[in-house]
C-alpha cells in the first residue's frame, strides 16, 4: 500500500487555521541553501533541483536500483526555513532581497547518503552541476513548535504570524529562533493567491 503523508501525518501537514503546539521529531531532508527574492530564477532553479532529486529517489526501482527498506510513497511537499540578513532585520519593511533560506523536501527513512548519491547520478542530466553540489542530506528536528495553516497570499502571512506570536505569549512560551518554517501545500503556478495553503511554524521553548 502506498504511504500517503496527507493521510498518515495530518497533524504535521494539515493543521487547523488557529495556532496550536506540536512536537516535531527529527526527520531526514534533502536541502539546498540560497538567498534573495524567492520570486527570482535562483529560487525556482533550487526548487526544481529538489524535486528532481526527490523524484529520482522515488523512481529508483524503475531504474533497476531498489534501496533497502524501500516502499511506495508520495513525495513530500516543499518546505523552507526563512531568515533575514542583519541589514534586512534593520529595515522597517520586509525586503525580500535580504532573505536567507534553506529549502528542502523530506525523505523517507530508507534514504541514506548512499541512496542520495545514486539519485544525484540519475538527476545529473536534468540539474546543473552547481546545484547538484549544493544538495545535502540533513537531519533536522524542529522539536516543540507552534504552527497553523495559512490560507492566502504569501504576502499576507504576517497576519497569521501575529496570531501565532499572541498564542506563544499567552501560553508562556518564547521563540527559540527568529527563523521560521513554511510548508507549501499548493502550487503557486496553479492556484489563485487567495487559495494558497501554507503551513507556518515557529520553533519555541
Amino acid at each position: 500500500m502506498k504511504y500517503e503523508w496527507r493521510k498518515s501525518e495530518k497533524s504535521k501537514y494539515l493543521p487547523g487555521r488557529e495556532p496550536a503546539t506540536i512536537v516535531i521529531p527529527k526527520y531526514n531532508f534533502v536541502t539546498i541553501e540560497g538567498e534573495g527574492d524567492p520570486n527570482g530564477p535562483d529560487f525556482s532553479e533550487r526548487v526544481e533541483a529538489l524535486y528532481s532529486i526527490s523524484y529520482a529517489i522515488r523512481m529508483m526501482p524503475k531504474k533497476g536500483k531498489t534501496p533497502e527498506g524501500y516502499f511506495e510513497y508520495t513525495v513530500y511537499p516543499l518546505e523552507g526555513l526563512w531568515d533575514l540578513s542583519e541589514a534586512g532585520r534593520e529595515k522597517d519593511r520586509l525586503d525580500k532581497s535580504e532573505l536567507i533560506y534553506k529549502i528542502m523536501i523530506r525523505q523517507p527513512g530508507f534514504v541514506t547518503e548512499e541512496v542520495l548519491n545514486i539519485a544525484l547520478e540519475f538527476a545529473s542530466k536534468k540539474v546543473s552541476p552547481k546545484l547538484l553540489d549544493g544538495l545535502r542530506m540533513e537531519g533536522i528536528e524542529d522539536g516543540l513548535s507552534v504552527q497553523m495553516m495559512h490560507i492566502g497570499s504569501y504576502d499576507d502571512e504576517k497576519k497569521s504570524f501575529d496570531l501565532m506570536k499572541d498564542y506563544i505569549a499567552y501560553n508562556g512560551l518564547k521563540l527559540k529562533t527568529m527563523v521560521h518554517r513554511e510548508i507549501y501545500l499548493s502550487d503557486p503556478r496553479k492556484s489563485e493567491p487567495d487559495k494558497l495553503k501554507t503551513v507556518l511554524r515557529y520553533m519555541v521553548e
